[in-house]
């Protein structure tokens, strides 16, 4: 009896180099394990809902048609972050929106500042979920409300964890101006989140 693979114990790394194989279910398995960050990652970086979904699709479509061109599938990540960010770029010049741009002439102190922000437990209590959901939409109020730049810097960052010199090779930017950018949004969020921290 042939042995049964179970696709849903395996790491992104090991379903990649399957994908790349050809193996179909291991790339199923590979775009179930990441829709739900590319969503949240474009819910992030769109003004609104709009066409969050279409380019999600997008963005799933162009990994399974490209996952054979990735050399390392170590570096799965960052390839998938560049290709979310490029469709993001491609779907700005379409609607003829080209990202806001801010001189950057100066880094700002305090880079150390962090925004905390905590997932709602599906198990609380009615009252814990409102509070936690208004809480939720107001940081993603906070976010679609910083300057273009600023905002993919940040969701690269925090959200998706990428490196500072993977954020600048994505985005096209010297480290300094990603750190820049970052330490700036983090000020900007704080500002604009302060009445809701303790």
């Amino acid at each position: 009896m042939p042995e049964i693979t179970n696709y849903k114990k395996m790491n992104r790394e090991q379903l990649v180099e399957m994908a790349q194989q050809e193996d179909f279910k291991a790339l199923e398995e590979l775009i179930r394990k990441v829709q739900k960050d590319i969503f949240a990652t474009l819910s992030y970086m769109l003004k609104s809902n709009e066409n969050l979904y279409d380019l999600t699709q997008e963005v799933l479509l162009k990994l399974a048609r490209n996952i054979s061109n990735l050399q390392n599938p170590k570096c799965f990540n960052g390839w998938l972050n560049h290709i979310t960010t490029n469709t993001y770029y491609d779907y700005l010049r379409k609607i003829k929106n080209k990202p806001e741009t801010i001189p950057l002439e100066y880094s700002c102190p305090n880079t150390d500042t962090k925004i905390n922000i905590e997932i709602p437990d599906k198990h609380s209590k009615p009252m814990e979920k409102c509070i936690s959901s208004e809480c939720e939409r107001q940081v993603k109020k906070a976010i679609r409300g910083l300057p273009e730049t600023f905002r993919i810097a940040i969701i690269l960052r925090e959200f998706q964890g990428l490196s500072y010199e993977e954020i600048a090779n994505t985005t096209n930017s010297s480290i300094g101006t990603v750190k820049s950018r970052i330490s700036r949004a983090r000020m900007k969020l704080h500002e604009d989140l302060k009445s809701y921290t303790v």
